[in-house]
Formats: structure tokens, sequence, C-alpha cells
């Protein structure tokens, strides 16, 4: 387990407009107009190292009578992390619950220099944990501009349709191997990345479907239900790698009251699939959205879906996920004249590759034993076996909520995987519940 060294946390929120000073009916002072967060921090995430810089969240609560929930919102983050990703990223979102429409704008510009790469299809691709961690990176750059629309239909059901623009710029991580390289490079130079994919393409997606929500919130909820069922498609881009492909995603979300508002059982299933085409290596982490809850909406693996399991390494066609929690909510205090409360979620994710992604299907091996340094042979490493089983990823671990004004959530967790080929353990502090 990687330990955080530092943790320091600084955070003011200033009200811009009057607020009401009646109590909601949990514990809350219902809020008015507008409200900024700024958070300043340094953090950490077992997959990206310590991070540094700003964020900050713009609420419009208008006259009060629809909260906690806001009319719309600002989100913007600057930052840097230690292993070499950058982030610069805007969001917007608006809703009128009288008309029933929604509409979020996500404008992002994200570098990672050590991005996770463990091959694909789950298990079959060997992960040796006494290789160098470089061996398991690739360097890659994407500018994503995303729009989504929902409007109601009937009570809860809403048409969801959204646009999305992706441009990925890919190469080899840096390093000083001396045994041809990375993983990336070893499936470029062997065929298994095919040479009009291995630079990274440009995706425009197009998505349709149908939303169902009842939760009471929309970030802490205590009870409702939330059901997703997307079909996305892509047109083929000449000379970019991208040749065409649609999927279908299906997400429901329950959260069930155990004890009043102070205790919800939170569960997360979810499965998407391949329906035609071929999905460029790429995008094949993507996990479909119409609300990024996250900077990045991928996986399997990592903070967003199983956590504690290496990021990225669960991969394929089609992938199912499950994710079981327990929200106990206590320690409601005042800090910078706002209401918070704590909250802890002991936690249980799973999830597995449900559909190969057909690049290769033989055995290869890591050959040679070149050194990695003088003193250092690297043995003979199975890294792919189109014969060994795929089975379930399991993870579990504990998290830990500061909740403000029931809109702003700063979390931080920990999981741990059931199996070794899955790494030992990640860490996260960051904003929002994943589900």
């Amino acid at each position: 387990m990687k330990r955080v060294l530092t943790l320091i946390m600084v955070f003011c929120s200033i009200n811009i407009a009057a607020q009401n000073i009646q109590k909601d009916s949990i514990h809350h002072t219902v809020k008015k107009g507008w409200m900024l967060g700024v958070l300043p921090a340094i953090g950490y995430s077992s997959d990206l190292g310590f991070q540094y810089g700003v964020l900050a969240d713009l609420f419009d609560f208008g006259d009060g009578s629809t909260y906690p929930k806001y009319n719309q919102k600002f989100n913007v983050e600057v930052s840097g992390y230690t292993k070499g990703s950058g982030v610069y990223h805007l969001f917007y979102d608006a809703e009128s619950p009288k008309e029933g429409f929604r509409s979020t704008i996500d404008i992002s510009y994200l570098t990672d220099r050590m991005l996770d790469f463990y091959g694909f299809n789950g298990y079959k691709s060997n992960y040796d944990k006494d290789l160098p961690s470089v061996f398991y990176k690739m360097d890659r750059k994407l500018f994503r501009i995303s729009t989504d629309f929902q409007g109601r239909i009937k009570g809860n059901l809403k048409w969801a349709f959204g646009l999305g623009y992706y441009n990925y710029k890919i190469e080899a991580a840096e390093n000083d191997l001396e045994y041809d390289g990375t993983l990336y490079e070893k499936m470029c130079s062997n065929g298994m990345i095919t040479s009009d994919e291995k630079n990274g393409g440009q995706i425009v997606e197009l998505k349709l479907g149908l939303v169902h929500d009842s939760r009471n919130l929309e970030s802490d909820p205590t009870r409702g239900f939330f059901t997703q069922a997307i079909f996305s498609t892509s047109p083929p881009f000449k000379n970019d790698g991208n040749r065409g492909y649609s999927r279908i995603s299906i997400i429901h979300r329950g959260y069930i009251p155990i004890s009043g508002d102070k205790a919800t059982f939170a569960y997360r299933i979810g499965y998407q699939n391949r329906t035609g085409g071929n999905i460029p290596f790429y995008a094949l982490q993507n996990i479909t959205t119409l609300y990024f809850k996250q900077i990045t909406s991928e996986g399997l693996g990592g903070i967003n879906t199983i956590r504690g399991v290496l990021r990225n390494r669960i991969v394929g066609n089609g992938v199912a996920l499950a994710n079981a929690e327990f929200r106990y909510r206590f320690c409601n205090f005042r800090f910078f004249g706002q209401d918070w409360y704590l909250v802890a979620n002991p936690f249980i994710d799973a999830g597995k590759v449900t559909e190969n992604y057909p690049a290769y299907s033989h055995l290869y091996e890591l050959s040679n034993h070149l050194d990695v340094n003088p003193n250092n042979n690297i043995p003979s490493t199975v890294i792919y076996d189109s014969l060994k089983r795929e089975k379930i990823h399991w993870s579990a671990g504990l998290g830990i909520k500061a909740v403000m004004s029931k809109n702003f959530v700063i979390s931080a967790e920990i999981g741990r995987p059931f199996n070794k080929q899955d790494g030992s353990s990640g860490f996260n502090l960051g904003l929002n519940y994943i589900f």
C-alpha cells in the first residue's frame, strides 16, 4: 500500500447572495443566490501521484425553492500530478426542474505522461509486479468536448442526447528500458496494436438513450434510483485509426434508506458492450456517461470503477461491473460559515471483461533476458495468454467523505484487490462519490 506522506486541505466558501436562515428538513440552512467554493489542495492518488492545483465550484440556487438542487453549476479545475498528469477542465451543468430539461457541457485538456496500460482482456494479460512500473505505461494527450442534453418524457423518465469530440495523441512513455521498450511499444512492433491506431486518432461520438431518475439528491442521494440505457455510435475517420463502431451501455444505481437519511445502502451495476464495428484500442476504456462525476469516466480499474485495482486493468470490447457500499452520515458541523457532515462508506467492487478485444490471440513472451540494470536481469515473462480464463476481479475498502451544503463532496478512499494480478492497493483523495 502506498502511504499518504502529506495532506493539506484549506477550504474557503463565499456566499455572494443572501441566505435564508430557515433550516431544511435534514439539518442545513437553505441557500439562495450564488455560492462559490474554492479548494486549493495537496492530495494524493496511487494512480497519479501527488496533486497540486486549484478546484472551484460556483452554484446558483436561485430563490432557494429547490435547494439543495441548484439551477446551474460551474466547475473549473487546473491541476497537475507528480507522475506527469495535467488537468485543464471546465464543466457546466444547468437543470430546470419544472421543465425537466438538463444540459451539461465539458471541455477538457488532459495530459498523462504515465497512463497505465496493462494490455487487454483482463486476466488474459499477465501483470508482473517485478517488471519496472514504466513497462506498463504510455503517454496520452486528450482533448475532449462533450455536450449532453436530457428532457422529460413523463414523470421521472427522460430522453437523452449527446455529442462528443475526442482527440487522442498516443506515444510511448519516456523510458530507459533496454529490452525493446514498454508493453505498448512491444504490442505496436508486433502488430497487436495496428499502425493506424498506435498514435491515437479522432472520435466523434453520438449518444441516444433513456434515463429514469428518482433520486432525491444529486451529489449525496439518500433514496431513489437512477437508470440509463445509452446507445453510442462513431463514424469512421480516414487514416485516423477509427474505423467506426457502436456500443450499448446500461447502468443502474440504487440508494436504499436504512435509517432515514443517516444510513443508506448504495449500489451500482453496469454493462457496456460493442454492438458493431471496431473500437480503437485507445477508446476501449471509456465508460459512457451523461455527467462526469470525476475528470474521466474510464475503466475498469482505478478510482472510477473498481477501487484499489490497477487503473485500466480490465479492458475489452465489453465489460460488466458492480459496486456496493454502506453510507453512514455523522458529525454535523459548521465550518467557514457552511453546513458540513461526514460520511463513512465501506465498499466492495467487482468487474470483468465480457467480450474480448480481438487484436491478438496468441501467446507472446518477453524474451532475451535483457538487463534492466547491470546487476538485475529480467526473466522471461508471459505478457498475454489467450488460453487463460477471465474471471471476476474483486476489491474492497473504506472511504470517508466531507460534504458541504449537500453539493460539494471531498472524498478519500482506499481499496485493496483480492488478487495480486490486480495490484496491491490504491488510494485516492478527490471530489465526489464515484456513483
